[in-house]
């Protein structure tokens, strides 16, 4: 018979080895993705035998073995479906997708497909182990294994760039969906809308699309708003939201601000009160509010990007309610409202009185 104490070191084991080895989780996704795996399923129109995926991979001997253990474990993890059908010899497997591997296919509307490519770069897999030399000594983690921070290193790396981008870009779009469904009352009586760092326009774009009697401006810097394609109903403004922002009748900025320490922060949301009316005027802040003992399906999520923002920003992070209600004080907003969504951000509404 177990005692407490036997048990209790095997379970202290247990949850030791699943994070020892987690990153070997996101390896095997980064795989499937690379593989296309997704991709050739659903290709085939439904369940398929290991052959059959081994057919379909850009390889003239793909290992067999290998993609059978790799699938096993994605199988365990519930990112693809595993079924048996009866054969003259026995049976054989047939492997499907379900909710999660549908996420993975490339050229799907809602992918993550670009996101597992750069959260799994070696590039950004680097600075995470220089975070104990950031606890002893400070600095960021980007930099001790980069040498550069990382907005210079994406300027520089075009190969960088593009793939952040396109993670970027993937994420927006299913944020986004959730968004226009979730808070379209709160477009309603807006006339106009700044978009801060909206990059090349995609998302005032979808709210402009969406609400036709809005006036959507996008904001950023002068070389990327320079590339930006036209769309209709928005204007494309260059500038540096350090400096002055556009007036409109409301702004936006969406998973910005946790790239920015406290005091950038406060610099970005003062000249959002100043480009917004006094009495009608809000600021629309889609980033992550940090729950500690929350029961959402993304709690842990939010806590490990608050990690991942310590690795790769210089001052960036996650905020608790309590951080984002002393931000926005300090900046001049005298109310708050925050709306809870489907997805890893909420809503903050923040009026000027």
């Amino acid at each position: 018979m177990e005692t407490k104490e036997t048990l209790a070191l095997v379970q202290g084991q247990a949850q030791i080895w699943q994070q020892m080895i987690g990153s070997v989780d996101s390896m095997a996704l980064k795989c499937a993705v690379e593989l296309r795996i997704a991709d050739i399923i659903h290709s085939h129109g439904g369940p398929i035998t290991l052959r059959q995926i081994a057919s379909g991979i850009d390889s003239t001997s793909p290992n067999i073995p290998y993609l059978a253990r790799i699938m096993r474990l994605l199988v365990c993890k519930n990112i693809f479906t595993e079924q048996h059908q009866p054969v003259d010899s026995g049976e054989e497997t047939l492997y499907g997708l379900n909710q999660a591997s549908r996420l993975l296919l490339h050229d799907a509307e809602l992918s993550l497909a670009p996101m597992v490519l750069l959260r799994n770069h070696p590039w950004l897999l680097a600075p995470l182990h220089w975070l104990s030399q950031c606890v002893k000594e400070g600095g960021t983690a980007f930099n001790k294994a980069h040498g550069c921070e990382i907005w210079d290193f994406t300027s520089k790396n075009p190969e960088f760039n593009n793939i952040f981008n396109d993670g970027m870009a993937c994420t927006t779009k299913i944020v986004m969906r959730v968004i226009l469904a979730e808070y379209k009352d709160g477009f309603g009586c807006v006339g106009s809308l700044v978009d801060v760092a909206g990059g090349t326009g995609g998302t005032i774009a979808e709210i402009v699309k969406a609400h036709k009697h809005m006036r959507g401006i996008n904001f950023d810097l002068p070389h990327v708003v320079a590339t930006a394609p036209m769309h209709e109903g928005v204007s494309h403004f260059g500038g540096d939201m350090f400096e002055s922002i556009p007036n409109a009748d409301a702004i936006l900025i969406k998973w910005v601000l946790h790239n920015w320490s406290d005091e950038h922060c406060i610099k970005i949301l003062e000249n959002c009160r100043k480009a917004i009316p006094e009495k009608s005027g809000k600021v629309i802040i889609v980033d992550i509010v940090v729950e500690k003992d929350g029961n959402d399906l993304f709690d842990e999520t939010r806590m490990v990007f608050d990690l991942t923002m310590m690795a790769y920003t210089a001052g960036g992070k996650e905020r608790t309610e309590l951080e984002w209600k002393k931000l926005l004080e300090e900046a001049g907003f005298g109310r708050y409202k925050i709306i809870k969504i489907p997805a890893i951000q909420s809503i903050i509404e923040a009026y000027p009185n």
